[in-house]
């Protein structure tokens, strides 16, 4: 036996239960750290922490025409904004938006994530084609819409169809008796983000075992609307849970659709045009525009939180 393996024989092993010597992080794996994530922090800092605390705190003061707070009002811009007809009738906007655009988006997602899972072949090729979509911008569509489908005279596509079969042209965003502007505005969205979400649907679908429908089948259960209902529908519950909570928090930041479809008009304005126009308009209140914000985005945590409890995001599955 040599003397190093002696040595080594001899040396008492470490009691058990002991902690482990840790290696230092190296100086040079902390400088490539923060090389490449410092740029995005600042960022983050400059460009939405520090207009979202300086926002709060313009919207106690009076600031007409600056972003510099000249004389401090209290409370006084909320009550405006919450007393204010067409910022709270935005939000009503919001309300019948988000009645009509979450469950149509959560319904077609899903039913293209079924589709397409069931697919032998052409698999690749029908997701790409889904998720298109989602890459073309919301100005880009929504002119699209307004020009060539929805533009309310006989070349366009929709009063074209229609006209095959005798319908009158139809206005789709210059009157709001009958509210036909609804449709354009669900249906370009709809478009616009259907193929996201049928993304996440379809990673949750090819996550559930194979072998829950193999007993369901022993046990006789019918493929189709009865292993839909209760083995793959509780399974994408967490996800569902997500894809709402997504739709509703997006369609609270609803803004490009509107401004291009519906222009300048004064009926059909959600939350966040409202306060462009409050911001941004002949007045440029700043003060009452920054307090509409802060009750904007007060809401959006409230309606996330009572939605996230009665869905149950976020428990384990025990707790369920």
């Amino acid at each position: 036996m040599s003397t190093t393996t002696a040595r080594d024989a001899a040396r008492p092993a470490p009691a058990e239960g002991s902690p482990r010597t840790r290696r230092p992080l190296r100086t040079g794996s902390t400088f490539a750290f923060w090389l490449f994530t410092g740029p995005f922090l600042l960022g983050l800092l400059i460009f939405v922490y520090v207009p979202i605390l300086w926002s709060a705190w313009l919207s106690f003061f009076e600031a007409r025409f600056t972003v510099t707070p000249s004389e401090f009002t209290g409370f006084e811009n909320y009550r405006v904004m919450l007393t204010d007809e067409q910022f709270m009738g935005s939000l009503g906007t919001f309300t019948v938006f988000a009645a009509l655009i979450v469950p149509t988006t959560w319904a077609l997602s899903l039913a293209l994530a079924l589709a397409v899972n069931r697919l032998r072949f052409m698999r690749a090729f029908f997701r790409s084609v889904f998720f298109l979509p989602t890459a073309v911008s919301y100005v880009a569509a929504s002119l699209i819409w307004k020009m060539s489908l929805f533009n309310g005279v006989r070349f366009g596509l929709a009063n074209t169809v229609l006209g095959v079969f005798g319908v009158e042209n139809t206005a789709w965003l210059a009157d709001p008796n009958p509210p036909w502007y609804w449709l354009v505005i669900v249906t370009v969205r709809l478009w616009l983000q259907a193929g996201f979400y049928m993304i996440l649907f379809l990673a949750a679908l090819q996550n559930i075992p194979r072998e829950l429908y193999e007993a369901a089948a022993i046990d006789g259960a019918r493929p189709g609307w009865q292993t839909f209902r209760y083995i793959t529908l509780p399974q994408l519950r967490a996800t569902s849970a997500a894809v709402v909570l997504l739709l509703l928090v997006a369609a609270y930041q609803a803004f490009d659709e509107f401004f291009n479809l519906l222009s300048k008009t004064t009926w059909g304005r959600p939350p966040l045009v409202e306060l462009y126009y409050k911001a941004l308009g002949d007045n440029q209140d700043y003060g009452a525009g920054s307090a509409g914000a802060l009750i904007l985005t007060l809401l959006i945590c409230l309606v996330t939180l009572l939605q996230g409890r009665f869905m149950g995001f976020g428990r384990g599955e025990d707790a369920r």
